[in-house]
């Protein structure tokens, strides 16, 4: 099933089901208004959503809409949660030997993951505005997932049953900013401004055998600025899985409905000790930070630059045929007035 919210007057935006192939929609407000509404009581709307998703894919939906993904909000356009994990080691360990540091023994078994801002979703076609691009504006290519209630202390092993719904997500970070807010001790703040999420939230069924080990296998895609930039398969190299994440958030704490848990920047090795770009043969990155760090690992100083208004950045991820699953991302870099 594949679920998305539509722009309305509202700060929640309508809840709609979509098809499989994204081409139409159905309004399901007899059934919940929202999306949050939904997975608030996920055990007793699912079932209606699904009856309405197989009648969509049917073609037995005479109601039914075109869809277009440049009137979605993010799926969630507000959450009470989002809590964005980092995963994916390698990411970790290029960012900390850019900079001379090694990373502690722990990072393996103990995962990382930080509080970001909810109120403020911005929709996977809008533009990323910012008041300035001397921040060192980035784009970070990740997977995340919605869950139900989950209860404090949940075990890695049944956490995974509270995961009901997957995106991807562009974690826009502000790189420039992110040394002298980590130097005071305190975390993130101004240097992660708002993320955007994909067009539609997919249940996991609807990845069928790509979805293992509470862990999506297939590739992120991410076109910068018309360039295919990185296609990481986001089930490799993946340290923590979805659960493990998930119980790590909730470990001192209840995770209400609605929570959304990201995976961190998808980073795959690729068999060497930094990975390797597109240009190289190898599966490039989802951000522009790695390749600086490469660059610096590699040659003392990094050449490549952040982004700069005028900026385009797409992130997909498509089923073996080539369709994409959640649709793309689609932003521009514009100066916010």
């Amino acid at each position: 099933m594949k679920l998305a919210t539509l722009k309305n007057a509202t700060r929640d935006g309508q809840l709609v089901v979509v098809s499989r192939d994204l081409s139409h929609y159905v309004v399901v407000e007899a059934i919940a208004n929202t999306m949050q509404q939904a997975v608030d009581n996920w055990q007793e709307i699912q079932p209606k959503l699904n009856e309405i998703s197989e009648q969509l894919n049917a073609g037995e939906r005479p109601d039914a809409v075109k869809f277009e993904a440049h009137l979605c909000e993010s799926p969630l356009p507000r959450a009470y949660q989002w809590a964005d994990g980092s995963a994916y080691v390698n990411h970790v360990e290029l960012v900390r030997k850019a900079r001379g540091a090694e990373i502690p023994e722990s990072f393996w078994t103990d995962p990382l993951i930080y509080q970001g801002g909810s109120d403020d979703f911005i929709g996977p076609r809008d533009d990323i505005e910012l008041p300035s691009d001397e921040w060192g504006i980035d784009f970070e290519a990740e997977v995340a997932v919605i869950t139900d209630d989950v209860p404090m202390g949940v075990a890695a092993q049944d956490a995974g049953q509270h995961i009901k719904l997957l995106m991807i997500v562009n974690d826009v970070s502000l790189r420039g900013l992110i040394p002298g807010e980590l130097a005071k001790g305190f975390g993130f703040f101004q240097s992660k401004p708002a993320s955007a999420f994909s067009p539609v939230a997919v249940t996991p069924d609807e990845l069928g055998d790509k979805w293992q080990g509470n862990k999506v296998h297939l590739p992120l895609l991410s076109e910068y600025n018309q360039q295919q930039f990185g296609k990481p398969e986001a089930g490799e190299d993946m340290t923590f899985d979805f659960a493990q994440l998930v119980a790590h958030a909730a470990k001192t704490r209840n995770l209400g409905a609605g929570a959304i848990i990201g995976s961190g920047t998808v980073s795959n090795k690729q068999g060497t000790e930094f990975g390797t770009s597109i240009a190289e043969g190898g599966v490039g990155y989802s951000c522009i930070a790695e390749v600086r760090m490469i660059e610096t690992i590699r040659d003392g100083i990094p050449t490549t630059a952040f982004m700069r208004f005028g900026d385009h950045i797409k992130i997909d991820m498509q089923d073996e045929l080539g369709n994409s699953i959640f649709g793309s991302i689609e932003q521009q870099v514009v100066q916010y007035d």
